[in-house]
């Protein structure tokens, strides 16, 4: 990527919606350059997707937690079934597989605490290929907003 793919990039992550003319008139690039940039760096995977972020607490979502799991055995079957039957769950919102004492972390939101502590009961106790989980609730997240791209040093 060059510097004109970076900052492109960087305008998308700012605000998704503003339009190519906007982009294009930020950069000092003519529209239709800006667009076949955008178009390659999505065509490349670059760009991988426009999403809108939601305010949990207002879609009844009040509680996070991280959640790591450790599973046996440790066989593809059994890892990937718990991966597919994991993140279908509505209170899942992402899912790491990990290296390490923990296999999986999982990302997971609920109304509230007792909510959180039915799900997983409900959930996870109930799995046998889980043999232990910690949870750790999230009291604050802060997400970078703007990725730039790391130096190839």
């Amino acid at each position: 990527m060059d510097e004109l793919d970076s900052a492109i990039v960087r305008n998308l992550q700012e605000d998704a919606r503003q339009s190519n003319r906007d982009v294009a008139r930020k950069l000092g690039i003519a529209p239709s350059t800006c667009l076949e940039r955008t178009r390659l760096l999505r065509e490349r995977g670059v760009i991988r997707g426009y999403h809108a972020e939601v305010d949990l607490p207002s879609l009844n979502r009040g509680v996070q937690a991280m959640v790591a799991v450790q599973v046996r055995p440790l066989s593809r079957r059994v890892v990937e079934s718990f991966e597919h039957s994991v993140a279908a769950l509505p209170e899942v919102l992402s899912m790491y597989t990990m290296a390490g004492s923990d296999d999986f972390l999982v990302h997971v939101t609920a109304q509230d605490i007792d909510h959180l502590h039915a799900f997983l009961l409900d959930r996870f106790t109930s799995r046998r290929e889980i043999v232990g989980f910690r949870t750790s609730i999230i009291y604050q997240h802060l997400r970078k907003p703007v990725l730039e791209p790391l130096p190839d040093h």
